[in-house]
């Protein structure tokens, strides 16, 4: 029975919830030991003279059962004859993912994360589609969003009590109608000033790559 065919075998016997399996080759001619080493190299297997061991994964990192099936293939083509056992497998493990933050839910942990006395914010809104950009920009316009960089989202502006910026209250509401029209991202406050006290202007001067924002 060819190599191909034994790993088959092998392959239909895995419960269908098996994450990946431990294998072990013994050529029949230790002396096509060294050709099997060279072909079977991608798979990264330990060698035991002529005894090899590797694995396979169906999830997550490994060699794919794919590639275990072009490598014996390769084996079967030089008449490089050997028995394939399987040492055991491991089943998979599904981890349930935490639902995200709507965007209200992160802007509210960011305030609460503030010092008491600030005053300022420059912030950042990454959105998880470029198809959104467009809607997300008519939704958020009272923050004046500016867009940056290649990354799908905007920037703006917060002033808690005067100066230049949306209000708190505003954004909240902006990123309410982002949660209620299902358009998903990510909220981040980039930089924060406390106490500040403009005087004859309408605020902090805030610089990016050398460009006044």
């Amino acid at each position: 029975m060819g190599l191909v065919e034994q790993w088959q075998r092998i392959e239909a016997s895995l419960p269908q919830d098996s994450a990946d399996a431990r294998l072990e080759l013994t050529i029949s001619d230790e002396a096509r030991s060294d050709r099997a080493a060279a072909l079977l190299a991608p798979l990264n297997p330990g060698r035991f003279g002529k005894r090899f061991r590797f694995y396979t994964a169906r999830r997550g990192a490994g060699p794919a059962p794919g590639l275990v099936r072009r490598l014996l293939a390769l084996l079967d083509e030089e008449r490089i004859e050997g028995t394939l056992e399987l040492l055991g497998s491991s089943r998979a493990v599904e981890v349930a993912e935490k639902p995200r933050k709507t965007l209200v839910e992160q802007w509210e942990t960011a305030l609460a994360g503030l010092p008491d006395d600030w005053s300022d914010l420059y912030c950042e809104l990454e959105l998880r589609s470029s198809d959104h950009l467009e809607r997300a920009a008519l939704l958020t316009a009272p923050l004046n969003p500016a867009r940056y960089g290649g990354t799908p989202g905007f920037r703006f502006r917060v002033a808690r009590r005067f100066g230049y910026g949306a209000s708190p209250e505003m954004v909240l509401r902006c990123l309410a109608r982002l949660d209620e029209n299902g358009i998903p991202g990510d909220v981040r406050v980039l930089w924060v000033l406390s106490d500040t006290k403009p005087v004859a202007t309408q605020g902090p001067v805030w610089y990016v790559g050398g460009k006044v924002v």
